[in-house]
């Protein structure tokens, strides 16, 4: 079986299983705080980050989150996450690098290390300033999605997409640190309850940190 190396709160982690629960595809979970950098870890990943896949019986080590789908979808019919044609494909992949680059880089990482490494791994007090911009910005890439969500069905056009699935990972993390303000965005917040209810994400919505409890909304598909 599958064994997926993977963090709790790394959004690409959450990617993943995201992905993994719609094609079907059985796998163990096995958590990795990547900030260990464990030696049998290191040796299926130099990079010391999460997600790697592996399958033991056949030999075969997938690592990152944009490999490891890409992956599955050429390999399992299910559930199509690249679809259409040559300009759909590209929209997809457009929007799927902007939330796992220009999102996380902005947003996502700023608000993990203020909030969790800090909390779990250095017993540090959070940057205030920090907080505030990286809230701020991610209050700008929700004004985005309305934007997107007022002219398309999804994401990244008419089909549900690995876009869309890309975006409620990193969401659901910045979501799980109490850093997202849904006042206002009726249309990004009825986006992510129809994600949020699909049976894949309740196990993700199910989980807890340590030391870390998020909001009384976030597990629940009617917020």
């Amino acid at each position: 079986m599958w064994q997926l190396f993977q963090f709790p709160l790394c959004p690409f982690s959450r990617k993943v299983r995201l992905v993994l629960a719609e094609k079907g595809v059985g796998h163990e979970l096995v958590r990795e705080n990547p900030w260990e950098k464990r030696d049998e870890f290191m040796d299926l990943n130099p990079a010391g980050e999460t997600p790697v896949l592996v399958e033991p019986d056949q030999g075969i080590t997938l690592i990152g989150s944009q490999p490891i789908v890409e992956y599955f979808d050429e390999t399992v019919d299910r559930m199509p996450m690249i679809h259409g044609n040559a300009g759909m494909r590209a929209e997809i992949r457009r929007m799927t690098e902007w939330f796992d680059l220009k999102l996380y880089r902005e947003a996502v990482e700023p608000l993990m290390h203020e909030r969790m490494r800090k909390r779990l791994v250095t017993r540090e007090s959070p940057d205030t300033k920090v907080l505030r911009e990286a809230m701020r910005v991610a209050g700008e890439h929700i004004d985005y999605l309305d934007y997107l969500l007022d002219h398309r069905r999804w994401l990244a056009g008419p089909g549900l997409s690995l876009a869309d699935f890309t975006a409620a990972a990193h969401l659901s993390v910045v979501d799980y640190l109490g850093a997202l303000d849904w006042r206002g965005h009726k249309q990004t917040k009825d986006w992510y309850a129809v994600m949020k209810s699909r049976p894949g994400f309740r196990p993700l919505l199910g989980e807890r940190m340590e030391v870390i409890v998020p909001p009384s909304h976030y597990d629940k598909v009617d917020f």
